[in-house]
């Protein structure tokens, strides 16, 4: 559902609506009323199966930088697991040294999203995985060579059937898009600071940080990030009461209008996820914001209507802070070996 200018009154609502927050208890009460913590072990997926084998080869799949024409990318490099799960530039590279049009979300927890991408366009991971294979911009490749490359290396022909049993044909390119979707759905980051306050560990959070929960859902901000990702769950306007800069907000890039062609969704984009927000900067999807105590500030200003004042940007900031669960430890896989047929790299 959109939530457009209308969305105002409600989220004042909300605001309005909560109680005095008078101590631990109650904080922890009304917190439990807007979010989930995130569980100790990843979810079922829709029409997928979380094996060991398709795990362990959605794992090689995504470090391997030979599903790129020019074998330089991988889908680690815009979504380093090292780094929070993004790569810490403004908008990724891409083939022949391209910029994107927009910044790198994480790949954390994104299991738990109502879509991917920023506005919305693929449903479910399996059809994120497609999509920057193909990019011209990103990987720049086609399902055709993907999987010529693929059958070409025995080692990922028995990792396939091993993967998909019972398949006459298990190396395809929609395989491999399943099994990355296993790979990355187990990129969950539980045990956060506030995942052990909402289970009942008043120490968990500081007062700074139970300060800036309360401000967090005082001020309206639950009204767009709430859940168990903290976001992540609707599509709102970029700028609902005021319209950042050009800077924040470029012109060019409409958003979900480009997916839907509908006017009502000029501008709109999907909440972000803010679990592990301190760790994936820089900030929007125009990725031009560095400081997170100046994104909770202009976040404040386009979509409360409110400018909150430098204790209150502090507070939400250092809230967010516990929101940095405990990352995967994932060992980089061993990759089949090439074969005799396998594609050589196209340059750059």
């Amino acid at each position: 559902m959109l939530r457009t200018l209308a969305s105002l009154p409600a989220i004042a609502a909300i605001a309005l609506a909560l109680p005095a927050l008078a101590d631990d208890a109650e904080l922890r009460a009304t917190a439990k009323d807007f979010f989930e913590t995130i569980p100790l072990n990843p979810p079922e997926l829709n029409g997928n199966v979380m094996t060991r084998a398709r795990v362990d080869l959605g794992a090689m799949l995504f470090f391997d930088p030979r599903l790129s024409r020019s074998n330089v990318f991988s889908c680690n490099s815009c979504h380093n697991v090292g780094m929070g799960g993004v790569d810490a530039l403004e908008t990724s590279i891409g083939h022949g040294w391209q910029k994107g049009p927009r910044n790198s979300p994480t790949v954390f927890n994104s299991v738990f999203n109502i879509a991917q991408f920023w506005d919305g366009r693929a449903a479910d991971l399996a059809e994120q995985a497609k999509g920057p294979v193909q990019a011209s911009v990103e990987m720049n490749n086609t399902p055709e060579r993907v999987v010529e490359t693929l059958r070409s290396m025995p080692g990922y022909v028995e990792a396939f059937a091993a993967a998909f049993p019972g398949e006459a044909d298990p190396v395809s390119f929609e395989n491999m898009a399943r099994a990355i979707e296993t790979f990355e759905a187990t990129l969950i980051t539980p045990n956060a600071p506030f995942d052990q306050f909402l289970l009942g560990d008043d120490a968990a959070l500081d007062e700074q940080q139970k300060r800036g929960l309360a401000a967090f859902m005082d001020t309206g901000c639950i009204g767009c990030h709430s859940g168990i990702n903290v976001g992540g769950q609707d599509y709102f306007p970029f700028g609902l009461v005021e319209r950042p800069g050009g800077s924040v907000l470029p012109e060019g890039d409409r958003g979900r209008f480009t997916v839907t062609e509908t006017a009502s969704d000029d501008y709109v984009f999907r909440a972000a996820p803010l679990r592990n927000i301190a760790l994936t900067a820089p900030y929007f999807h125009s990725g031009v914001v560095w400081n997170l105590e100046e994104a909770v500030e202009i976040m404040g200003v386009s979509q409360l209507g409110t400018e909150l004042t430098p204790d209150q940007a502090a507070d939400i900031a250092a809230f967010l802070h516990s929101l940095t669960g405990e990352q995967p430890e994932v060992p980089y896989p061993v990759l089949p070996e090439r074969g005799p047929d396998t594609p050589l790299p196209d340059p750059m």
